[in-house]
């Protein structure tokens, strides 16, 4: 492990690197060019980023001329500042000082030895001269990140091609794969690897990267960050990377997707017994035709729509609008190859069908009609650069017409700095098994380190199997209510609704060519039980909304995931470190999905310290595992001592206006904090100071809430705001008006 450092000098940044010095001129380069790499003369460059991390670049020359590191679009920046040394002959040993780090370079074998300041160990990389593998240390801890899907939940002993798509890793458990070069080990540092693209092989006592091709492996450019605070590595990601965007409110509400649509009396019945029976939704979404018989649209990739469903499109909209639900479409970019920015010109004469600009011309007409957000599907043989485009265009063209309204889009590829674009991320057509459910939460908890905050699967599976029945849908659905992507889709869509358990239809089949694929028996489909349970959870979700929308806030502002390992929080707790069945949800909640079949209880390991039992109130000694007995209805979910939760009223969708007090409730046996936010949920006007935080501090010695405004932020109506503060039995009802408050419960 390697010292830990102080939280003021990890904020310093760029500043503090450039201001320290170097024991190694940049200039000084050997006249003689005999260092090389997979047959080709390069020159070695240390740059600084931060004060705990730093670029090594391995350029290769032609004749005296180092060629560029050709950007793929995840960096937020070309470069952090001058190099610190430069490197390119046979010379002896050098020391360069980078921020609070020593980097020692020697030659045969070309080596970077990593160490802090007072010389504790962090990394070695060995570089091959032959092939341009790099070898580096892995130690004895957990390796997590890498983006989503393959080998879970600690990446050690796996060898990763890090393919992407649908075919990457076991699709039918693991889901797609979005694979992302952020590797971090819970020792104290992580590496990310911008150039080139390649395999990683953890399964000797050296971690290696291998590029695809030795002819590609250079340029070599990798980012190196030690910290042993968790928090820092991801906000150094985030720096490399970028901070996710704010997506709009609506988004984290639950998402209903619908198939195979019989009719347009069908879409607005469905929409309508949302209402009627009280289950909160905010968004419907419908796939296009040829994904299944009869979707939105006239054929695969197509903005025509289906006038069989859609008679008069944009009298749909407005009513589906006036029931208060956001329309999400599917959509195709049917090309293997995009390119450019929405703000490329295109027009008839000069039409590209790779160009960007021209791909969301396309879907403009009918994003005009009222259209609110798109899921594109399929681009698994785009590059990453096309992407990363195609992120970027469901972000950016939307704010052409709209400018003041946060796009939504839902993909299923990505790269690192997709976050900010706002992007979710769905895994893929998985099948309906328990082990799917299983390997799904350690792949949220590794897709949330790799700096993709806004990520869920189809609950349920999109494949039904025969394992496919009511509890299964349930525990899934539970699951997905502690996602940030909440929704439901699916073969056999019917089963995808919260009543549809209770009306003995599947819908229509869509399942011949996959194997394993079953319908569930009929006897599932009479189960009273699932739509009082799916609204239990329903209900939560709108109710934690508050809690959810300030950690997607601090996401935005920190880069720390809302899926949290434990590790994150819990580093000097080696069980801790090693839960990969169960997360935090933002700082203070700790979910424990069930995943086992016919399960009457549920091991959850509760982190040092004290916690509450959500459901009950009953206080436990952490530090160690516990047996938490559940029924069909309960999903364990723990809250540490210190904590304060905002809740909300109940909603029927995000804008409903419901008079009702937010309610803050207080969990007492240790001091604790939050911090409250909140905007218009909509447009972009927070960026403009339009926004407000409420400052919760709680002073456990003396039982005493303190409220006040953030600096930077204004109370927002209703004015004042009504507070309904609680612990334990005790309640207490204050109007806080923006100026600070106490309240005591001594």
């Amino acid at each position: 492990m390697i010292n830990r450092y102080d939280r003021r000098d990890i904020l310093k940044g760029v500043g503090a690197v450039c201001a320290t010095g170097f024991l190694w001129p940049p200039d000084s380069v050997s006249a003689q060019q005999d260092l090389q790499v997979a047959g080709r003369h390069v020159e070695l460059e240390i740059a600084p980023v931060s004060a705990l991390t730093f670029r090594l670049t391995v350029f290769p020359m032609e004749g005296s001329q180092t060629q560029p590191v050709r950007g793929n679009g995840s960096l937020v920046q070309a470069s952090w500042g001058p190099p610190l040394a430069k490197f390119g002959g046979s010379a002896s040993e050098r020391i360069i000082k980078s921020g609070e780090l020593n980097v020692k370079l020697s030659l045969n074998p070309l080596k970077v030895i990593v160490e802090t300041a007072k010389g504790g160990a962090v990394q070695q990389l060995t570089i091959d001269s032959e092939t341009g593998a790099v070898s580096f240390s892995i130690g004895d801890s957990a390796l997590l990140g890498l983006g989503e899907g393959g080998p879970q939940f600690d990446r050690r002993g796996s060898v990763d091609p890090m393919r992407s798509g649908q075919g990457g890793y076991h699709l039918g458990t693991h889901g797609g794969r979005v694979p992302i070069p952020w590797l971090i080990s819970t020792a104290g540092w992580a590496l990310y690897f911008h150039q080139p693209f390649g395999t990683f092989d953890f399964s000797g006592s050296q971690g290696k990267f291998i590029p695809k091709d030795p002819s590609n492996a250079l340029p070599l450019d990798v980012f190196i960050v030690a910290s042993n605070e968790p928090p820092v590595l991801m906000a150094e990601y985030a720096r490399l990377t970028g901070h996710p965007e704010m997506p709009p409110l609506w988004a984290f509400g639950y998402q209903q997707s619908h198939r195979t649509l019989a009719s347009h009396e069908e879409v607005l019945a469905d929409a309508k017994t949302f209402r009627e029976k009280k289950l909160p939704c905010d968004a419907l979404i419908y796939l296009g035709t040829g994904f299944c018989p009869s979707g939105w649209n006239t054929e695969n990739g197509s903005f025509s729509w289906n006038k069989r469903v859609f008679r008069d499109p944009k009298q749909a909209i407005d009513e589906l609008h006036q029931e208060h639900f956001r329309v999400v479409l599917h959509s195709v970019i049917l090309e293997d190859k995009l390119q450019g920015t929405v703000h490329d010109a295109c027009n008839v004469v000069r039409f590209d069908k790779e160009q960007i600009g021209c791909a969301w011309d396309a879907h403009r007409k009918t994003f005009a009609l009222g259209v609110d957000g798109w899921w594109p599907d399929e681009g698994d043989p785009l590059g990453i650069e096309a992407r990363l485009a195609r992120n970027r265009m469901y972000w950016e063209g939307p704010q052409l017409d709209r400018p003041d309204e946060r796009p939504y889009a839902l993909h299923r590829n990505g790269f690192a700095g997709m976050q900010r674009y706002a992007s979710f991320l769905w895994s893929g057509d998985v099948y309906s098994t328990w082990e799917t459910l299983k390997v799904h939460v350690p792949i949220a908890i590794n897709t949330g380190l790799t700096g993709i905050p806004y990520w869920g699967t189809d609950i349920g599976g999109f494949v039904p199997t025969k394992e496919f029945t009511a509890e299964l849908y349930l525990r899934w659905f539970q699951f997905g209510a502690f996602c940030t992507l909440f929704r439901c889709h699916g073969r056999a869509w019917k089963l995808r609704l919260p009543w549809g358990w209770n009306t003995g239809e599947t819908g229509p089949t869509e399942i011949s060519g996959y194997n394993g694929s079953a319908l569930p028996d009929p006897s599932e489909l009479h189960n009273p039980q699932v739509e009082p349970i799916c609204r239990k959870y329903l209900e939560l979700r709108y109710r934690m909304l508050p809690y959810l929308y300030s950690a997607v806030r601090e996401a935005a502002l920190t880069g720390m995931p809302v899926i949290r390992s434990l590790w994150l929080h819990y580093p000097n707790d080696p069980e801790a470190v090693k839960c990969g069945d169960e997360y935090l949800w933002g700082r203070d909640v700790l979910v424990a999905p069930v995943v086992e079949k016919g399960a009457t209880s549920r091991r959850v390991y509760l982190p040092r310290g004290h916690w509450y039992d959500f459901w009950t109130n009953e206080r436990f000694d952490g530090g160690r595992e516990i047996e938490r007995s559940v029924d069909l209805e309960t999903l364990p979910l723990f809250v540490r001592e210190g904590a304060i939760l905002p809740f909300g009223p109940v909603k029927q969708y995000v804008n409903e206006n419901v008079h009702g007090p937010l309610s803050i409730t207080v969990y007492p046996g240790a001091d604790g904090e939050f911090h409250f936010y909140e905007d218009d949920g909509v447009s972009f006007s927070y960026r403009k100071g339009d926004w407000m935080g409420l400052q919760l501090k709680w002073d456990d010695a003396q039982l005493t809430l303190t409220i006040h405004l953030a600096a930077g932020s204004r109370l927002r109506p209703p004015m004042p705001r009504s507070i309904e503060v609680k612990l334990g039995d005790s309640s207490k009802h204050v109007e806080f008006n923006g100026r600070p408050l106490q309240v005591r419960f001594a």
